[in-house]
């Protein structure tokens, strides 16, 4: 959110911000310029344009108060994002004093600040307002989970860094921070947030020491929410990558993906907060994403308290209606802090039943009710079978990639990957047909030997309901057809003890049905 704007007090600071807001600077094509302000920086939207320049002043966190300090942060600014948002970022340029006194877009004359050249893009378009207007799509959830793995893939490496100590100074101001607004947010919910987030610290260390040593901490965005994502020809974007201070944003690669799912989760979008985990893990993309959920519960409650002591710091400024508004904000995001402290107890989930019976759908919705936030990593049988030969998920195999040395190797991927999630706190579901009872009894046998809960859930539909189900598919990872599920309506299946769950209407009927089941079970779903 932008804060009110604030008169430069640098007289040279002024003109240039008059220079760049005079339609005139950049010629007849420009009618008009509109001024975006944050705590440290103005936008200038000119046109197709935009230029961006440091506000000069010097804060706890950072310091823009000489011209060579303003210099070195818009380079590096422009160095961090350009890979990344190519189109975006165009290049940097000089304002400079002519000689007759007045200023210009680079030429010849003395510089007095610099400004990151910009292509302009629809407000409209970045990510938090796309989320004001509902919860965002599967597809464009999945998408941002691809932008995250490959800005992290791409991301330095830091090497020698203990995890445990990269993350005391966040804890340590945000415990100060909060212990100082105790009467601002109530002293109850200081006093636990505190004393929660300082044993999830000393929990979770062993943990983040040893991310630390398998390449985990890079050099990441830093500043990775939905205001600093924006939607390009339908891909979304990252921008304003942390440029600021070098050792904020070398971080674990999951404290920086946590900024994204915490705001997906504040907005009220905890299902595409889920589907961004999953296809995130899927993707794996520095290795560790499965044992490295054990962190979430921490890294969640650190981005909600540091958006908490943010709004904190705003309500000093404002009055009224804002004053208002992030006093709200404040308390909401210590709530979900406290609420990230708090996860549930985890558990196992297996969602099976013969092709067409809505499995993996059902699977996927119910993910997001189920666990520790932001939900349950889905574990999907047909998606594993193509990572196992290493196809797009949309590629079909061929029948010798469906014999039954093939499938156990598949299963044995499934329980692998789910007694992982179990053993760091997190739950599970998986869905695969598990046909006979000794796969039945595998998974179940998972949960079993952690000491966590298990569900089996064995959904029904008629036999004309599957094959029109597996015929209207298009672009799904299961290669299931007519043929598949005729022959699978052959199969002996043996003793069938998990719960059943009529899946012959409706996907909300079959959702329904399931969490009913699950409450039976004792298993506490997200509201």
């Amino acid at each position: 959110m932008p804060i009110p704007a604030a008169p430069p007090t640098d007289l040279d600071e002024r003109e240039v911000a008059q220079f760049l807001a005079d339609p005139a600077t950049f010629g007849a094509r420009v009618s008009r310029v509109d001024v975006i302000e944050t705590h440290a920086a103005r936008v200038f939207l000119a046109g197709d344009e935009a230029y961006k320049v440091k506000k000069r002043v010097r804060l706890p966190f950072l310091d823009f108060s000489t011209l060579a300090l303003r210099q070195r942060a818009t380079s590096r600014e422009f160095a961090l994002n350009r890979p990344h948002a190519p189109s975006v970022y165009l290049g940097l340029v000089p304002i400079v004093r002519r000689a007759d006194g007045g200023l210009s877009l680079d030429g010849d004359g003395e510089v007095i600040d610099w400004a990151v050249h910009m292509r302009r893009f629809d407000q409209e378009a970045v990510l938090a307002r796309q989320a004001q207007q509902g919860p965002l799509p599967d597809s464009l959830s999945k998408a941002l989970a691809a932008m995250a793995a490959r800005y992290h893939r791409a991301c330095p490496v830091a090497t020698g860094l203990d995890g445990a100590r990269v993350m005391e100074p966040v804890v340590g101001q945000l415990t100060a921070a909060i212990a100082g607004a105790r009467e601002f947010i109530g002293v109850r919910a200081a006093d636990a947030f505190v004393d929660h987030l300082v044993a999830a610290t000393a929990r979770t260390a062993p943990l983040l020491i040893e991310r630390g040593r398998a390449g985990s901490i890079r050099r990441c965005h830093g500043d990775l929410h939905l205001g600093n994502i924006v939607l390009i020809e339908g891909t979304p974007v990252p921008f304003d990558a942390l440029e600021f201070s070098e050792t904020l944003a070398t971080t674990d690669v999951f404290y920086d993906l946590a900024f994204l799912l915490m705001d997906l989760g504040y907005r009220g979008d905890r299902h595409a907060a889920n589907v961004v985990l999953n296809a995130y893990t899927g993707a794996a993309p520095v290795g560790g994403e499965i044992e490295g959920l054990a962190s979430l519960p921490l890294f969640l409650s650190c981005r909600a308290g540091v958006r908490a002591v943010v709004a904190i710091e705003r309500t000093g400024q404002l009055e009224g209606a804002d004053w208002a508004q992030q006093q709200a904000s404040a308390q909401h995001h210590v709530d979900l802090a406290l609420a990230y402290l708090d996860p549930p107890p985890p558990v196992l989930i297996a969602v099976g039943g013969l092709s067409g019976t809505g499995k993996s759908t059902l699977a996927a919705r119910l993910a997001s009710y189920v666990g520790p936030a932001p939900g349950a990593l889905h574990l999907r049988s047909d998606v594993e079978r193509k990572r196992l030969f290493g196809v797009a998920q949309t590629e079909r195999l061929e029948p010798q990639h469906y014999k039954a040395g093939v499938s156990e190797r598949v299963y044995a991927v499934l329980l692998d990957k789910a007694r992982r999630a179990l053993a760091a706190g997190h739950a599970a579901i998986v869905d695969a047909v598990f046909a006979k009872p000794d796969e039945r009894a595998a998974i179940e046998a998972v949960a079993r030997d952690l000491g966590h809960p298990f569900v089996g859930l064995w959904l029904t539909a008629p036999p004309e309901t599957l094959i029109a189900r597996v015929t209207a598919r298009q672009g799904d990872a299961s290669d299931a057809n007519r043929e598949v599920v005729g022959m699978q309506l052959s199969y002996d299946t043996g003793e069938l003890t998990w719960s059943a769950v009529d899946a012959g209407g409706t996907p909300s009927q079959s959702f329904e049905a399931a969490t009913t089941v699950l409450r039976a079970a004792g298993v506490k779903l997200a509201e």
